[in-house]
């Protein structure tokens, strides 16, 4: 497979002889299909269909190494945008079904919502603790879940403490809602459909421009004959990229497949765009990630002896029924365990579902600080990357721009303490063409 050099030029997982795992594809294949032949006999076909968006959102994130971490800090210290203007490109292709169908109310015959949130100091602190243990865990919410499935066993670490995180979150969550806040805020109730629109297009062209203005005022490499070859070295899968310096305009030779991976930046944005999309339509509501943990780590405190409905999150009605239900009812976690099966699915079709379970005692440490900043930011914050910027942005929220800026803040902040853990950035090797 063949990738322009503008995609190429990325970090991609190393796929050159390897060779399909069919233990790992096998497994993997079977949950999917049982848990969907399950999930619509005991509760329905629209359940079964999200768990399967799950698992297709699982795969794409694995093949199009689709993460919001790699990509914000290779800004932050290489200034290279490629990963950032595909988000651009994400949040626009989901903005144009979004914000027509949050201003009609339906999508395909379903009543959708958007996810609005209030706009206030708890949205930026916790994004900015969210952007904070992005770089130091390791991944963010999606990145933690297919990492995971992809046999990261780090990443197994971070997503406990995400779970015992997310917890604590809860628990002083109402703290939090007493600081100030604006009301929720959507574009498109305030300003009107194709308004909404125009501000949303206007500022990821602006983001995407400026991010290219960053990346070419700093430069790529020096000298006419010179191919970069940049190698990612520490708690990440070892991953590879080349760059034709001379020739930025050349087909640049990735070794790959539909099934193997890895696939272009753009697949990956179209890709999770589509999912995001097709979760409005099957739910009647946008993606998101993180209160599935909550929910986990409540319920497992629950069966500990601790009384989970006296806490004030769990004490609605509906929230009380939703502790007390099957976990299979709940949307989110049906689509988490979707994604982690589905880049399970992935790992074994690249051949790289390989766990290694030595993990240095810093990058350990790193691991559970991280994960545990990533659960509280999430909670307090009304979202990740996925709940509050990804489906804030693409429903015309205005907590998900605060989330965007904090988070990223958090994320500079961030990179700055990976040095502490024993976690490099990159290491650069330049030879000639």
């Amino acid at each position: 497979m063949t990738y322009p050099a503008t995609t190429a030029d990325r970090v991609a997982p190393v796929v050159g002889g390897r060779t399909l795992k069919p233990g790992p594809v096998g497994v993997a294949a079977a949950g999917l299909a049982l848990g969907a032949v399950s999930l619509n006999a005991a509760i329905g076909w629209r359940q079964a269909a999200l768990f399967l968006v799950g698992g297709a959102a699982g795969v794409v994130l694995y093949h199009a190494a689709f993460g919001f971490t790699s990509a914000w800090r290779q800004l932050i210290a290489e200034r290279r945008s490629e990963g950032l203007r595909a988000q651009m490109l994400m949040l626009a292709a989901a903005s144009l079904v979004f914000i027509p169908a949050l201003g009609s109310g339906h999508l395909f015959g379903q009543a959708v919502r958007g996810s609005v949130a209030p706009v206030g100091v708890s949205v930026a602190v916790g994004a900015f603790l969210f952007g904070v243990g992005m770089q130091i865990g390791g991944g963010c919410a999606s990145g933690t879940l297919y990492t995971s499935g992809g046999g990261n066993t780090r990443m197994l670490v971070t997503l406990a403490a995400f779970i015992a995180g997310s917890v604590i979150g809860i628990a002083h969550l109402p703290w939090w809602e007493r600081l100030p806040a604006l009301k929720p805020i959507s574009l498109v109730a305030t300003v009107g459909v194709w308004a909404a629109l125009a501000v949303n297009m206007a500022l990821f062209a602006i983001i995407a421009l400026a991010a290219l203005w960053i990346e070419g005022r700093v430069g790529v490499g020096s000298g006419s004959d010179q191919d970069r070859i940049t190698i990612r070295w520490g708690s990440d899968r070892d991953r590879i990229r080349i760059r034709s310096v001379s020739d930025p305009g050349r087909i640049a030779q990735v070794p790959g497949h539909f099934l193997r991976g890895p696939w272009p930046l753009v697949a990956g944005a179209l890709g999770l765009a589509a999912v995001n999309i097709a979760t409005l339509a099957l739910a009647g509501r946008p993606w998101g990630v993180t209160s599935a943990f909550a929910l986990w780590g409540s319920k497992a405190l629950e069966a500990a002896g601790v009384q989970m409905t006296s806490w004030p999150y769990w004490a609605t009605p509906a929230r009380t029924a939703e502790l007390h239900a099957s976990v299979f009812k709940d949307i989110t976690s049906v689509m988490d365990f979707g994604i982690i099966l589905g880049a399970f699915a992935a790992a074994g079709l690249a051949g790289r579902f390989a766990p290694t379970w030595r993990v240095p005692a810093r990058s350990l440490t790193a691991a559970v600080l991280g994960g545990l900043l990533l659960g509280y930011g999430a909670r307090i914050a009304y979202g990740c990357n996925i709940g509050a910027l990804f489906s804030g942005i693409a429903s015309s929220s205005v907590h998900g721009w605060l989330w965007f800026a904090a988070a990223f803040v958090g994320n500079i902040f961030g990179t700055r303490l990976r040095p502490l853990f024993g976690l490099r950035v990159e290491r650069r090797v330049e030879t000639r063409a």
